[in-house]
C-alpha cells in the first residue's frame, strides 16, 4: 500500500537543511502541505537566516507542492506560536508535527560550560515542548494528530563529548512515553526516529566516503512511516544506510525481598536473579511496574498465610 500524505499538514522543524530538509521534500512530494521551519543558524545555534528554509519551499512549489516557510526558535514559544497560527490561518490544520531541529555543542562534560548543557537541552526538550504543546489541542480536537520526536543512539547508548546532546535526546524519550498515554484517546500517535546520517550535524564524525552511505533520504523513508495514517504508537526506529531496527526499553522480571530483608546485602546477593533477563517485559507505563513489585509482595503475603494455616 502506497503511503500519501494527501490533504495532511505537515510541521517540519530545522527542515533548511540535513534530514529536515529530506523530510519536508518527501511529505510535499507525497502530497502534504509543509510549514518548512528553519531559525537559519549555524549547526552549534549561531545566527539566523531565512535563506535556506525559503530554497526548501521554493524548490517543493517548483514542484507542485504547497509549503510555506517560517523562522521560529523552537526554543521560543511566542514565536512557535505564530509559526502555528500561520499554518492554521492558511490551511485550517495541523496532522503532523515532526520535531527534527537540534544543534550541537560537543565537549566533555570536564570542559563543557553550563551554558552550552543549557542551550542544548532548550533547543531539544524545550524545542520539542513547545511545538508540540502549540499542536496539542489542534490535534485533541481534530481527533488526529502524528508526531515525530528525534531521539539518538548518542542519548540511547552514550558517545562521549556529547553529554547535553545525550541528556537532550533521552528526555524527548520521556515527553513521547507520557504523551503517548495521553493521547491515545484522540487519536495522537507519539513515534520517535533515532537516525544516523551525513548530514552537517555528523560532518566532522563520519569519513566522506562513509557518509555518502548514511544519505538523509534513508532515514526519511523510515521516519515516514512514523507518521501516516497507519503509524505505530510509542515506537523507537533507528535508521541509517539502508539500516532500520526498532529500540524498546525493558525490565526484568526481578526479586522480592520481605520487609525484615531489605538490605543491600542481600539485593547484592541476589544480583544474578535482579539482572536475568529471561522474563523481560516492556513496560507500557510507570504504574505497570508499581503492580508488578505490588503483586509480589502480596503473592508473599499469601504464602506466608498458607504456611500459618497449614
Amino acid at each position: 500500500m502506497t503511503i500519501s500524505f494527501e490533504g495532511k499538514i505537515a510541521i517540519v522543524t530545522g527542515a533548511g537543511n540535513g534530514l529536515g530538509r529530506s523530510h519536508a521534500l518527501a511529505l510535499a512530494k507525497r502530497g502534504a502541505k509543509v510549514v518548512v521551519n528553519d531559525l537559519g543558524g549555524t549547526r552549534d545555534g549561531i545566527g539566523m537566516s531565512s535563506e535556506a528554509s525559503q530554497a526548501v519551499v521554493d524548490l517543493i512549489e517548483k514542484n507542485g507542492g504547497e509549503a510555506i516557510s517560517h523562522g521560529a526558535n523552537v526554543a521560543n514559544f511566542d514565536e512557535v506560536q505564530d509559526m502555528v497560527q500561520q499554518a492554521m490561518n492558511k490551511w485550517g490544520r495541523v496532522d503532523i508535527l515532526t520535531n527534527n531541529a537540534g544543534i550541537l555543542r560537543d565537549k566533555s562534560f570536564t570542559k563543557m560550560s553550563l551554558d552550552d548543557f543549557k542551550l542544548v537541552m532548550d533547543v531539544h526538550v524545550m524545542g520539542s515542548v513547545n511545538c508540540t504543546k502549540a499542536v496539542w489541542d489542534i490535534m485533541r480536537n481534530q481527533n488526529y494528530g502524528r508526531i515525530v520526536m528525534t531521539t539518538s543512539s548518542s542519548g540511547m547508548y552514550g558517545n562521549f563529548g556529547q553529554s547535553n546532546y545525550g541528556a537532550a535526546k533521552m528526555a524527548v524519550l520521556g515527553l513521547m512515553n507520557t504523551l503517548v498515554l495521553e493521547g491515545a484517546k484522540n487519536n495522537i500517535r507519539i513515534n520517535a526516529l533515532a537516525p544516523t546520517a551525513g548530514t552537517r550535524m555528523t560532518e566532522d564524525l563520519l569519513p566522506e566516503n562513509i557518509a555518502k552511505m548514511f544519505s538523509p533520504e534513508a532515514v526519511t523513508a523510515g521516519m515516514l512511516t512514523l507518521c501516516d495514517d497507519e503509524a505505530p504508537n510509542r515506537f523507537i526506529l533507528s535508521a541509517g544506510a539502508g539500516g532500520y531496527a526498532s529500540v524498546g526499553l525493558f525490565e526484568s522480571d526481578g526479586i522480592f525481598l520481605p520487609g525484615n530483608e531489605q538490605f543491600p546485602e542481600n539485593v547484592r546477593a541476589h544480583w544474578d536473579e535482579v539482572a536475568n533477563t529471561e522474563n523481560q517485559a516492556s513496560l507500557k507505563s510507570g504504574v505497570q511496574q508499581s503492580e508488578k513489585f505490588l503483586g509480589k509482595a502480596m503473592a508473599y503475603v499469601q504464602s506466608q498465610k498458607a504456611q500459618v494455616h497449614q
